[in-house]
């Protein structure tokens, strides 16, 4: 059996693994959109490290774009095998892809548009959309979905569990049980692990006993601020911002997990009388759809909101809040004054309403910018998170004058010391744990930690490289 590395390799994005069984069989775990700007992976997207018509199966660890958003592309060059994941993942897939599509298919026509009248005009790093709606359509035909815990075959040697994950809903971990040459190999696939005593979702499981683990690495060099902290400095930054200094706090957030944890929070602070009486948006049609998601998979809840359901029926939605569908409404928001708190996506600032904002936004010094999760380095959101002073929006170069905070606390990722809880009981069994989906410099960190506290071996990959077990 072989695993080629094929995407999230000394990065935190595309992920992308193949397993290769002896008698030829092709099983793909993820199948992510790269989201960054490094130009040596200008064109990762547009490539493939095999050819996707020799791809039996796909197993899909959660719904984020940076790990299902190039499942359309794989159908369209060739793919027709089954991609197998949980019930909430073959939900939030289907509108995250289509919303991924129309995206694509808009920014294309406005990069025809611009060019039309600037020949210098070079924001969109595609001429044509990776994929299309209707590639979408028969990407979705090919789910099959599953409960968590519930063992099924893809292959009469192979046997899979998901469990979850913790990291957004219906995200799962994979372990594989592969028969081989009379004996079995146990691999298990992280996927994102999430943090535990987070609001909404349940506490991530972790696999059974693996002799490989392929893991993500993206905050392994770090530790998040504890959740009371946390709502304390939120409301420090909204009152500072938006009864201080009168501006608009804009929220880059992932519209699916990361979205409706603010929301959530907001609601129980003004629960409890806290929140000022500002008006807030949520400026994403896919936020609104993802919500309605959230809605039909109680199965996903903690205990904690469980209990808050038996108190207020809609823990996202409270007076003051605005779901905007419409892009006319939303671009009043650009112009409007009046102070507020804007939550959009992405949550990496390079696509989507939250970029027209942070266009119109960035460089008023009453507006601030909150970044509540890990945002690569060349994308508007990673710029402002290491300190930028100007930001290339739309072609055109904008000061930052506006207060930029970050607050790493709402990541849906485990820390370092949450990931080494995740893998406790891993530590006897694992010949080897890969780490994949993390800086290289945060990798060579969370190796080193991994190794001090008894595992036997960590391999950092490079993208491409292929390994026997």
């Amino acid at each position: 059996m072989k695993i080629k590395f094929c995407g999230a390799d000394r990065e935190v994005t595309g992920s992308c693994h193949l397993i290769t069984l002896e008698d030829g069989f092709k099983i793909l775990l993820d199948c992510g959109l790269y989201q960054g700007a490094d130009k040596n992976l200008e064109d990762f997207n547009a490539k493939w490290l095999f050819d996707p018509a020799e791809i039996n199966c796909l197993i899909l660890s959660h719904a984020h774009i940076d790990h299902a958003g190039r499942i359309p592309k794989l159908v369209k060059d060739g793919f027709r095998g089954s991609i197998h994941a949980t019930h909430a993942t073959r939900d939030l897939s289907g509108l995250m892809l289509m919303d991924s599509a129309m995206i694509q298919e808009r920014e294309v026509e406005y990069k025809q548009q611009q060019s039309k009248k600037n020949k210098n005009f070079d924001d969109i790093a595609f001429e044509e959309p990776i994929y299309t709606r209707a590639d979408v359509r028969t990407t979705m035909e090919l789910f099959v979905s599953y409960s968590y815990e519930k063992k099924f075959k893809v292959h009469p040697n192979v046997e899979v569990m998901l469990r979850d994950a913790g990291h957004i809903l219906g995200s799962a971990n994979v372990s594989l049980s592969i028969a081989e040459n009379g004996h079995t190999i146990h691999l298990g696939f992280s996927g994102d692990v999430g943090r535990p005593h987070r609001p909404i979702l349940r506490d991530p499981q972790p696999m059974p006993a693996m002799d490989y683990v392929i893991c993500e690495s993206t905050y392994g060099d770090r530790t998040h601020d504890e959740a009371p902290e946390e709502t304390d400095r939120l409301l420090q930054i909204i009152r500072h911002t938006c009864v201080e200094k009168r501006g608009k706090l804009l929220i880059p957030a992932f519209s699916v997990g990361r979205t409706q944890e603010i929301v959530y929070i907001l609601d129980k602070l003004a629960n409890e009388g806290k929140l000022p009486r500002i008006p807030v948006y949520v400026d994403s049609p896919l936020s609104i759809n993802a919500t309605a998601i959230f809605g039909s998979h109680p199965e996903c809840f903690d205990e904690e909101l469980s209990d808050y359901l038996t108190i207020d029926e809609n823990p996202f939605g409270f007076n003051g809040l605005n779901y905007i569908r419409q892009t006319e409404d939303s671009k009043k928001l650009n112009v409007s004054e009046e102070p507020c708190i804007i939550i959009a996506s992405s949550g990496m600032g390079n696509v989507g309403r939250i970029k027209h904002h942070l266009y119109h936004g960035i460089d008023n010094p009453k507006n601030t910018v909150l970044i509540v999760g890990y945002a690569t380095p060349n994308t508007p959101a990673g710029r402002l998170r290491n300190g930028a002073k100007e930001l290339r929006l739309f072609g055109d170069f904008k000061p930052v004058k506006a207060d930029v905070e970050v607050m790493d606390s709402f990541s849906a990722h485990a820390d370092k010391l949450e990931l080494v809880e995740f893998l406790r009981n891993q530590r006897e069994s694992a010949k080897k744990i890969f780490l994949v989906h993390g800086d290289y410099d945060t990798q060579k960190s969370f190796s080193a930690l991994l190794l001090s506290v008894g595992f036997a071996a960590v391999e950092i990959p490079e993208l491409g490289q292929e390994v026997t077990l």
